[in-house]
């Protein structure tokens, strides 16, 4: 399911010619600008998110409603993911444990790689809201759901001996001309800087 976030096209009309100004053109443009856009990769995945996770709690025993659903749920479908994990997870008795690039195979569990499980929790707080859910009571958001992922990147990062560290982005330095002229040296770098926050990190 995962250890993996639409163009639209625009054509003429095909009316003939003979068309008058009032007749054929304006449907076609019509019909043409009503046509959905295909969803994005994102979208669709975020899709197939959701529709796992209300699946997960439609088999959970006894069965869940997603009304009643808390944080320790969420988590607990986390944990469950790890069995389709494709990440290897070294144990502490285990000798390539901190090791990046162990060179031999060794028995420890595949797991869901933090990265992966960061992502998928963001996509599943925007669908729960996209689906009636009140941001006040989205489990997703919960502070255990946040804790547990800081757990697990932190004792991957130890396991994997990869340390999981923020990027920092680096602000441009304004146009010489361009600071002296309005004088607020840092307005240019201030507007660059910004922009959306990816629903992954968005989670945490």
């Amino acid at each position: 399911m995962m250890d993996e976030g639409g163009g639209g096209g625009g054509g003429g009309g095909g009316g003939g010619g003979s068309a008058g100004p009032g007749e054929g053109s304006g449907t076609g443009s019509v019909a043409e600008s009503s046509s959905p856009a295909p969803p994005s990769r994102y979208e669709s995945q975020k899709r197939r998110d959701w529709n796992t996770f209300l699946q997960y709690l439609k088999n959970h025993k006894p069965p869940l409603s997603l009304s009643r659903c808390s944080g320790a749920h969420v988590i607990e479908f986390l944990k469950y993911l790890d069995q389709f994990g494709k990440t290897k997870v070294h144990l502490v008795g285990c000798p390539y444990f901190g090791h990046p690039s162990p060179p031999n195979p060794c028995a420890c569990p595949l797991k869901q790689a933090w990265g992966s499980l960061d992502a998928l929790i963001g996509r599943l707080r925007a669908a729960y809201e996209e689906n009636g859910g009140r941001p006040d009571a989205n489990p997703f958001g919960a502070r255990a759901v946040r804790i547990y992922l800081r757990e697990v990147r932190e004792s991957q990062a130890k396991a994997r001996g990869i340390p999981y560290e923020k990027k920092k982005r680096k602000r441009p330095p304004p146009p010489a001309d361009q600071g002296a002229a309005s004088g607020e040296p840092n307005s240019a770098g201030g507007a660059s800087s910004g922009g959306s926050v990816p629903p992954a990190t968005a989670a945490m």
